[in-house]
């Protein structure tokens, strides 16, 4: 899967600039952007404020908080086009760090989950140009609508919980509060979701985002640099489950598929997740496989292990249950090595279970 985010930044920042370009001459300063408390003036500069904000978090990797430097952007006075010119600029940054920055690069994000890879930064970008670009151009009575591409990026990257629908634009208004759709309620809060990653010895459990699976399920790598034979069949099986979740409405993606990526050398070497959320009483499946170059590690029971320590944190969640086939020694030697016990047997195979 292509690293498209540098060039999707900056598609959606030339979209901007031409659609607010006919209106330099008003007062932007007088004029309230469509459904927020800023003036389009100060929605513009917001922009510009986050573009240099994501590219200077990702490009110095900040770990624990943004950088403690705040940059003022725009000189007292500062004419309509001098404003459309430092968005340019801005995204400028943002689109160079996001192609630069290597495919493990993480820095610090707030949403949800603390930090965000250089595709969840370039989709944050997005998002904000497109979105305050509509708040905007509804303020000033301009026509704007971006290609569909742009805002489908956002949704597979940024929405995983929101489920998609036929016009990916109308979509993306509606998750964030800005319009309606047909048989879905109003949106009055919401948060997009970077992608969770979980942090084990020897590896990083990396979230797989809908736009990851569907690459995945279409015979791609997802993003992912993949040790020789990989990914193996069961990864791209969960994959499609993970898609079937999405295109449901009922992906969450803290239950959802982690790829297994090797700290040492950034190649995923398996995938690991879960087979939805907890159900009543709190039992959620787990599954894995292992490229077969990179079984006889620990590697499996390593993430395993990863994985049930952050469930156990969990109040929704009280057991974990995995089920094996009866020749497969090696995953009955996986799960027992993380505390899993075996508690029956019938044609399917062995159930195991690790309560918490």
């Amino acid at each position: 899967m292509r690293n498209v985010g540098g060039d999707y930044v900056t598609e959606a920042v030339a979209g901007c600039v031409e659609a607010l370009r006919p209106a330099v001459a008003r007062d932007w300063t007088e004029v309230t952007a469509a459904g927020l408390d800023w003036t389009v003036h100060e929605t513009a500069a917001h922009v510009a404020d986050d573009l240099v904000e994501y590219a200077a978090n990702l490009a110095g990797r900040a770990e624990d908080s943004y950088f403690p430097f705040e940059l003022k952007l725009l000189d007292e006075g500062s004419g309509n086009a001098g404003v459309l010119s430092v968005i340019e600029a801005t995204g400028a940054l943002l689109a160079a760090a996001v192609r630069t920055a290597p495919r493990e690069a993480r820095a610090f994000h707030p949403y949800p989950f603390r930090s965000a890879n250089r595709e969840g930064f370039a989709a944050m970008g997005v998002a904000e140009v497109l979105l305050h670009t509509f708040d905007i151009a509804g303020a000033l009575d301009l026509p704007y609508e971006p290609p569909s591409h742009l805002p489908e990026f956002v949704l597979t990257r940024l929405f995983p919980h929101v489920q998609p629908g036929a016009d990916h634009w109308r979509t993306l208004l509606w998750a964030t509060g800005r319009g309606e759709l047909p048989g879905r309620p109003s949106v009055t809060e919401w948060r997009w979701n970077n992608n969770l990653v979980h942090t084990a010895e020897r590896l990083t459990l990396q979230g797989i985002t809908p736009a990851a699976a569907r690459d995945l399920v279409m015979g791609g790598d997802g993003g992912f640099l993949w040790l020789e034979g990989g990914p193996f069949e069961g990864t791209r099986e969960a994959a499609s489950f993970l898609l079937k979740a999405y295109e449901g409405g009922v992906h969450r993606p803290e239950f959802g598929v982690f790829a297994l990526v090797r700290t040492e050398d950034g190649r995923a070497v398996g995938g690991m997740g879960f087979h939805g959320i907890p159900d009543e009483e709190g039992r959620v499946e787990i599954g894995y496989d292992l490229v077969e170059s990179a079984r006889g590690n620990g590697y499996a029971t390593e993430a395993l292990q990863a994985l049930a320590d952050w469930a156990s944190a969990r109040e929704d969640v009280t057991t974990l249950f995995a089920t094996i086939d009866r020749d497969n020694l090696p995953s009955q030697a996986v799960v027992t090595r993380a505390g899993f016990r075996r508690v029956s047997e019938d044609e399917e195979g062995l159930a195991y279970e690790l309560p918490l």
